[in-house]
């Protein structure tokens, strides 16, 4: 391992027992059948045999780390695969499966301590459980928790997540944003679209909420990473301002929002070495850390011939592969834990 590591903070598990203890639950079907609606009939006749040839990589230890060898990538951020939020669910199993995640996801980082760091779960569709279970997670030894865009009709920008936000702040967790699902819905259920349009309009609108509501002024310390590059926005952002700077109703922040930009973390997996040379001239280089997606068939089996790909100066690149990760998982030279 080199003295900086190669660390790739986009990576998934599956735990078994959490869909076992969902199954036959009331909203259960509802939720398959809206996921049924939102990706259409071809796509889930490719997901079903895409995951099983993955399932290894998914949940066996030994053969993740052989895969990470093979890919040059000394350190995964392993969080649990997005399918496992269940927001539907009532506050008590909701609460289960938030054990479950946060638990399962220590017990597979454990089992290679140096290599493997985890994030867990906590039910965004219940405010007042979220700081609880961050509490949870930052117990089994995880860095923090992964959340989606949104929980039915609860928004990043609601006032009933502010102990959730504050509670992170406080104890440094990191919030990694990764949404699954889009409510644009059938409008996407062809081509995909529910996964190539759907994850990065989730990612912008998740973003845009927490920038112009405020929570970003409020929790100035707040360490939180955008999968997927952030989505549309940091491409996009320079609309964002132009209504910051004419509309009294859009301004709502403290500053343009382009600015909280380098406020956030971000996540290299773009799939366009052009788009990640701009997202890191918007966010800032020290903003910017390696992710693959790990093991999935949207993600990269090369995520560092991908950061190799945008021509970045040495310094850019190495603070991408793994110096900006190292620091924000606060680990000391070759990994291991300050």
């Amino acid at each position: 391992m080199t003295a900086t590591p190669t660390i790739d903070v986009h990576a998934h598990l599956l735990l078994p027992e959490i869909e076992e203890t969902v199954a036959g639950h009331p909203g259960h079907e509802e939720a398959r059948a809206l996921d049924a609606r939102r990706n259409g009939p071809a796509a889930l006749a490719v997901n079903g045999p895409m995951v099983a040839a993955r399932l290894p990589r998914l949940t066996d230890v030994h053969v993740r780390l052989a895969a990470m060898d093979a890919t040059g990538v000394d350190i995964q951020l392993v969080s649990p695969s997005p399918n496992h939020y269940h927001y539907w669910a009532d506050p008590q199993l909701a609460d289960a499966v938030s054990q479950l995640a946060n638990e399962g996801t220590a017990a597979h980082c454990a089992k290679a301590p140096d290599r493997l760091y985890g994030l867990g779960l906590v039910p965004l569709q219940h405010p007042d459980l979220a700081a609880p279970l961050l509490d949870h997670a930052l117990e089994q030894g995880l860095r923090g928790v992964e959340i989606s865009s949104h929980a039915g009709d609860v928004e990043l920008s609601d006032p009933r997540l502010a102990p959730f936000w504050a509670r992170a702040e406080r104890t440094g967790a990191l919030i990694f944003l990764h949404p699954f699902g889009c409510t644009l819905d059938a409008r996407l259920d062809q081509w995909y679209l529910s996964n190539t349009v759907g994850q990065p309009t989730e990612n912008a609108v998740a973003l845009s909420h927490l920038i112009f509501s405020g929570v970003l002024d409020r929790h100035p310390g707040l360490k939180l990473l955008a999968a997927h590059g952030g989505g549309y926005l940091p491409t996009h952002i320079g609309r964002s301002d132009h209504a910051w700077r004419t509309r009294p109703d859009a301004r709502a922040c403290a500053h343009e929002p382009s600015s909280y930009l380098r406020r956030l973390y971000f996540d290299s997996l773009v799939h366009d070495p052009y788009v990640l040379r701009e997202l890191i001239r918007v966010a800032g280089a020290d903003r910017v850390l390696l992710g693959s997606d790990f093991p999935f068939d949207m993600g990269t089996d090369d995520p560092l011939g991908a950061l190799r790909a945008a021509g970045l100066p040495d310094h850019d690149f190495h603070a991408v592969r793994g110096g900006n990760a190292a620091a924000l998982l606060n680990l000391a030279r070759g990994g291991t834990p300050r």
